[in-house]
């Protein structure tokens, strides 16, 4: 279809906006994205399960088949380190309303799911409705596998509307496949039954008002192109599994060798001793072997480069974590007290990747603080102001306690007091704890008057004969 645009990994579906009518949706146009979107999810499913530890070297014909799963671990460490720490907004203006119906939401456990998807698919989606009954929101983390946004064709890319979608296959009607499709556009919920042909469908469903001004879920990108953070290093991934799997082959061949006899025979193979044991099963038991002068044996072995092999498993390693900017957290150059900035330069790569990934967050979490706004405006008419609240993310990173209690020291007093408590990762509220702080000040300076007797002897008075004239 010439509506459906596809840029390279970016995968950007579009439509004309004239061409859509979210009263009364086209189930053929929509039948022709999810088919699109049918191709596309084959690659995230096998992201997926190379997370899972299901990797091409399961299907190869092989004796051993080791599954070293360094995708799994590089997504762990880059989500944990982006967002494992949940987000904080800050705000001029009082907007615990905002954040308490976060709070009942769960948003921070949806950023957590959302940050493991934007690590190994590229991209991640959330789904903003009120509860069943009540008037609270909540959030719904949906699979990239099975949802996708759709934009119009101008330069702005401004959202027309979102299909989540399954297939409902129905064996006794000639195996044809149905999807129930739910379509969220800026108004209406539509839940359609699409068959899998191509003649025209009739739409028969009826939609349902959502009650928000704009599409109620929210696309975030891992960065431009929605690439995952191991998706590139899958080839280095598959290299190292092999060679794991091939130094084990080695070493069993290696333990299993043929001893082999020159000049001399065991005797009858078949021929037991009293004992009932062959020459075999005796040479095995008692580990002697008796042989006539000008014989020999020896094993039969392959060579073994146990070296080589150790010096190419540490390169395709580094590789993996160096293209992928996701360091070895277990690596001996992590342990002992490492200085701040030796920290920084270490992690690096990673923060530069995680900067590009807040960059994209934010912008996500700008449509989700709209849609929070909005609702408690039409459901509890409090107003709350999006353009002054910042979210601010948290690094979940080992901080050097006693180097920042020595840069707090060195600048208090030519820094403001706010800005160094703000530096100190167990100091949660700066304000309360600057109040406790000067209170604490105050304490003090009343216990020492009080212990050296000042403010508590004002001179005497003068007699009026005391006075000079």
């Amino acid at each position: 279809m010439d509506y459906i645009k596809e840029v390279e990994t970016t995968y950007t579906y579009t439509m004309p906006r004239e061409g859509w009518d979210e009263r009364n949706p086209d189930k053929q146009a929509i039948l022709a994205l999810i088919t699109k979107h049918r191709a596309e999810s084959n690659r995230l499913r096998k992201l997926m399960k190379y997370y899972e530890g299901k990797h091409k070297i399961l299907t190869e014909n092989r004796k051993n088949k080791l599954v070293c799963n360094h995708a799994k671990d590089i997504s762990d460490t880059a989500s944990s380190y982006f967002i494992g720490n949940p987000v904080s907004y800050k705000s001029k203006d009082d907007i615990s309303a905002l954040t308490d119906a976060f709070e009942t939401a769960g948003a921070d456990e949806v950023d957590g799911d959302n940050g493991l998807d934007l690590s190994v698919y590229g991209r991640c989606y959330e789904y903003i409705y009120p509860m069943e009954g009540e008037t609270d929101l909540t959030i719904k983390n949906l699979s990239p596998e099975n949802t996708f946004m759709v934009y119009d064709d101008t330069i702005e890319q401004k959202e027309l509307f979102v299909v989540y979608y399954y297939a409902r296959k129905d064996d006794s009607d000639k195996k044809q496949t149905v999807y129930v499709a739910t379509v969220l556009t800026q108004h209406f919920k539509w839940v359609l039954n699409i068959q899998k042909i191509d003649s025209p469908q009739t739409l028969i469903e009826e939609p349902e008002p959502h009650y928000f001004d704009e599409v109620p879920v929210v696309e975030y990108l891992n960065n431009k192109l929605a690439i995952g953070d191991f998706e590139l290093q899958i080839p280095l991934i598959d290299a190292y599994n092999a060679l794991m799997s091939d130094r084990i082959t080695d070493k069993e061949q290696f333990i299993d060798a043929i001893l082999a006899i020159y000049g001399a025979m065991l005797g009858d193979p078949e021929a037991k001793d009293e004992e009932g044991k062959t020459a075999k099963e005796r040479v095995k038991d008692d580990k002697l072997l008796e042989l006539p002068k000008d014989s020999r044996a020896e094993y039969l072995t392959r060579t073994f480069d146990e070296q080589g092999v150790e010096v190419l498993k540490k390169a395709v390693e580094q590789d993996i974590h160096k293209f992928s900017h996701i360091p070895c957290m277990t690596d001996e150059s992590f342990g002992g007290n490492v200085s701040g900035v030796a920290m920084e330069f270490k992690l690096l790569g990673m923060e530069n990747i995680t900067k590009i990934k807040t960059r994209y967050y934010k912008k996500g979490l700008r449509k989700r603080l709209r849609l929070f706004a909005g609702w408690i405006y039409k459901s509890k008419a409090v107003q709350v102001n999006v353009s002054r609240i910042t979210p601010t993310f948290t690094r979940a990173l080992p901080k050097n306690l006693l180097e920042i209690s020595q840069i707090v020291a060195n600048l208090w007093g030519k820094v403001g007091k706010k800005t160094l408590l703000s530096q100190i990762p167990f100091v949660d509220n700066v304000e309360d704890e600057l109040a406790a702080v000067e209170k604490e000040a105050e304490d003090a300076l009343k216990q020492q008057q009080a212990m050296f007797g000042l403010g508590s002897n004002p001179p005497p008075e003068e007699e009026p004969g005391d006075v000079d004239e």
